[in-house]
């Protein structure tokens, strides 16, 4: 299977003061089309990095990132703004839904920024809350929703302009147990049956285990690798 995403000895530095603080040196991730990888590390090892630099919000100090055979790294702003839109969903730890808005409408927004018309968007609004199961609860505001509800609003906002791939950073860890196994059915589902390419970051062992892969990070550098739990 051909490969989604390839990183080549990939080079992060942050700089402190004058501390500089080396994240990779030399690093090279691979992930297949239609994988579902999950990272784990202590904090501090780059896991949340690594997803930047998947999502081009952040850049490499050196290496080469390519997308489909399309180096990104080499991508001006615009261009990666532009990219992303297409083809990366994010979904968080904590949801960043509009307090005043339904969920209908918190998923909606990115679409604000399209040329699509209003019948199309609230076509592709309907069909992301199918998707995750949130029909019924359309036109509730995050404050009427539960944790594990307003996460599948946020999943269905990463949905909304059908991207390849999902980016999760610790998609589950502000839920309880239930609500965190009905993400983790939902993120299956769009892995299993919709084709997603998934790479999750999570401290959650339950969670990891749900991955066709599970990959650990210590120090910037992959220490282990792991087939994840079926």
């Amino acid at each position: 299977m051909a490969n989604i995403f390839e990183l080549r000895d990939i080079t992060k530095v942050y700089s402190r003061g004058r501390e500089k603080i080396e994240i990779f040196y030399g690093l090279d991730f691979a992930v297949p089309e239609g994988d579902y990888v999950s990272l784990m590390g202590p904090s501090g090892s780059g896991k949340t990095t690594l997803l930047n630099l998947l999502g081009g919000i952040d850049r490499a100090d050196g290496g080469t990132i390519e997308f489909r055979d399309q180096r990104i790294d080499t991508f001006s702003e615009s261009q990666l703004s532009g990219w992303r839109a297409s083809n990366i969903g994010f979904v968080f730890q904590f949801y960043n839904l509009m307090p005043m808005l339904d969920a209908a409408q918190n998923v909606e927004l990115p679409l604000l920024l399209t040329k699509l018309g209003a019948k199309e968007r609230k076509r592709r609004v309907a069909s992301a809350l199918e998707a995750v199961g949130l029909t019924a609860r359309s036109g509730h505001r995050p404050n009427e929703m539960s944790g594990g509800q307003q996460q599948r609003v946020a999943i269905a906002r990463a949905l909304i302009a059908d991207p390849p791939v999902l980016l999760c950073d610790e998609p589950t860890g502000d839920l309880d147990r239930k609500s965190a196994e009905e993400v983790l059915e939902i993120l299956n589902f769009l892995n299993d049956d919709m084709g997603k390419t998934i790479v999750m970051v999570t401290h959650d062992p339950a969670a990891a285990g749900r991955a066709r892969r599970l990959l650990k990070l210590d120090k910037g550098r992959f220490v282990a690798t792991e087939k994840a739990d079926a």
